[in-house]
């Protein structure tokens, strides 16, 4: 009998997942709590972290008092065996941060892999859709080369894949207007379906070593995938500036009015 869920958890993952939101849920209301990393990206491994990436509601009230509470709190730990690294941004923050690019936080609202949402969520995500624009270039090159940078430093399988989940991610999004972070999906649609082999090899562990032949034959490729996400830019269908602002900023004002 299969142990792992649609999500790539097994049993005892996603129990501990489960049971960090929960707790967290008692500090905190959670918009959403989203699984990213390597099981968002198509490729985890059965010692792979869980990436639990959420976004939350500070109450109006506490927002406009002397003392406003913290955008950002962060977790991270091993329970039983299980790696967690959770982030939770406070929704204001977060939706900002989609204005001006910020691709992670975008995944948390766009994302399939999520582990559970209130029904908000359903009404903002298309005001989200509305308002991507070209500015979300800057974040995936910038984080497809910093992974380039650390795949020289550490030559891991891993590694490699961040480059072309990153790279594609970017590529698609600039092309079509719709966020895709499966790696097995984008290889497929782009035309590596040899990268299936990487993600194959990186199910075997988290630190699969990436042997000099292997990071040989890969490099002029990911100069080609980075140069596709350049061209991708300037042929966008996104426009340049984020649109539908007043719709955005008028649902949060909504959310804020029910959560005071």
């Amino acid at each position: 009998m299969n142990d792992v869920d649609v999500l790539g958890l097994s049993r005892h993952q996603r129990s501990i997942a489960d049971r960090v939101i929960a707790e967290e849920s008692t500090r905190r209301e959670h918009l959403v709590a989203y699984l990213s990393g390597a099981h968002a990206y198509g490729f985890p491994s059965p010692d792979s972290d869980l990436d639990l990436k959420s976004i939350h509601v500070a109450r109006t009230r506490v927002l406009v008092g002397f003392d406003p509470p913290q955008p950002t709190f962060d977790r991270a730990e091993v329970i039983e065996g299980v790696e967690i690294d959770y982030t939770s941004n406070e929704v204001a923050h977060v939706l900002s941060g989609i204005l001006n690019g910020n691709g992670n936080f975008l995944e948390r609202v766009l994302g399939r892999t999520v582990l559970g949402a209130l029904p908000e969520l359903a009404e903002l995500r298309p005001l989200v859709r509305a308002a991507v624009s070209r500015r979300v270039y800057r974040h995936y090159r910038g984080f497809a080369a910093s992974q380039q940078k650390r795949l020289e430093e550490e030559p891991t399988v891993k590694r490699l894949l961040y480059v072309l989940r990153t790279a594609l991610t970017g590529t698609h999004l600039l092309r079509t207007g719709e966020l895709e972070t499966d790696l097995v999906v984008l290889a497929d649609a782009y035309d590596l379906r040899d990268a299936r082999a990487l993600v194959a090899a990186k199910r075997d562990g988290e630190r699969t070593a990436a042997d000099p032949a292997m990071l040989a034959s890969w490099r002029p490729r990911l100069a080609h995938v980075l140069a596709t996400l350049d061209a991708a830019r300037g042929r966008s269908v996104l426009p340049e500036e984020p649109r539908g602002v007043p719709d955005l900023e008028a649902w949060l004002i909504e959310l804020r009015r029910s959560r005071f």
